[in-house]
């Protein structure tokens, strides 16, 4: 994943610390790619893949391999992610979550599966970027952030199998950073119009239009925090490929320590206002506001938050 944000940077930096990088991009022809042409040394070797495409996962085997025969492999970097909707759960197509899955699970699963032989083989390193959406429950981002959660699962699982054989594995959680897929504003304004077009007409008359334009407007707001400075991810990303003794967990980025205390630590109520603060604050559905037919008052709901206390067992599980 070497298009752009930090993938680009990170192999910009390891050729120019002497390496020799292998970087895949979606395009060979994109902007990332030119950049990486111009400004690296011929050692950078460029190939196009797509993590949902199995063969251009097996192709990139093939590449890998053949490059590596007299030097070995070392590190593999999972830096790929892919996130196309910023909504509510019920609100959020279900080929969404396929999609995020087949990306930032099954993708990194295949290929890392598939280059294994070759890191036992060094007993080298595995360093996957996770986000901390996969960590906490982030208001608008469960396709993204489940398929991030699986993947880190994933990668705590290879750290305990992969342990005889040498091989280390880290997974880097970063905050928010301004790399270029999520400042595209204009992307996300495109994203937003097929979610509208897309929702059942039911759906989109209990939540409201104007809910969801608020969502992105919120979700647009947010990122006003994103730091420009990638380094700290960078540099992550290397201490795990080269440091003796790498962490299982890097977070690199602004108000992670308090994000992580906040949501270990504190109650339920103060977790979600925090998040709700520094990421999206919903507005009240359509359905629920006074006036509404069939509208149910939000405060009748906060004040008996078990309707039916003699229910049985059974029906409450």
């Amino acid at each position: 994943g070497c298009d752009s944000g930090f993938g680009k940077e990170t192999a910009k930096k390891l050729d120019a610390m002497g390496f020799t990088v292998l970087a895949t991009v979606l395009d060979l022809d994109g902007p990332g790619a030119l950049e990486l042409r111009a400004c690296c040394s011929p050692r950078l070797r460029l190939l196009q893949l797509d993590l949902t495409k199995p063969a251009d996962i097996s192709r990139a085997l093939e590449f890998t391999k053949s490059h590596t025969t007299s030097t070995g492999l070392w590190g593999l970097v999972n830096n790929a992610g892919h996130n196309n909707v910023v909504a509510d759960v019920e609100l959020s197509p279900v080929a969404t979550f396929r999609s995020c899955m087949e990306v930032n699970f099954f993708g990194t699963l295949e290929l890392t599966k598939g280059l294994l032989p070759l890191l036992r083989r060094s007993r080298g390193r595995i360093v996957s970027v996770g986000s901390p959406a996969g960590d906490m429950p982030y208001p608008c981002l469960a396709a993204y952030g489940t398929s991030k959660a699986a993947m880190a699962l994933l990668m705590d699982t290879f750290s305990c199998e992969l342990l005889p054989w040498g091989v280390k594995v880290s997974v880097i959680q970063p905050g928010c950073f301004r790399t270029e897929s999520v400042l595209n504003v204009g992307q996300w304004e495109k994203r937003k119009q097929l979610l509208l077009a897309s929702l059942p007409r039911e759906l989109l008359q209990a939540y409201g239009e104007d809910y969801i334009e608020h969502l992105h407007g919120q979700f647009l707001h947010s990122l006003r925090l994103a730091m420009p400075d990638l380094s700290p991810v960078v540099d992550a990303i290397i201490d795990a490929l080269l440091a003796a003794q790498p962490r299982r967990r890097y977070y690199p980025g602004r108000g992670l320590g308090l994000m992580y205390f906040i949501h270990y630590y504190l109650p339920e109520g103060l977790r979600r206002r925090f998040l709700q603060t520094f990421f999206i604050n919903h507005c009240l559905p359509r359905a629920l506001r006074p006036g509404q037919p069939s509208s149910t008052p939000p405060q009748d709901a906060a004040l008996d938050p078990d309707p039916n206390p003699g229910s049985s067992p059974m029906a409450a599980q």
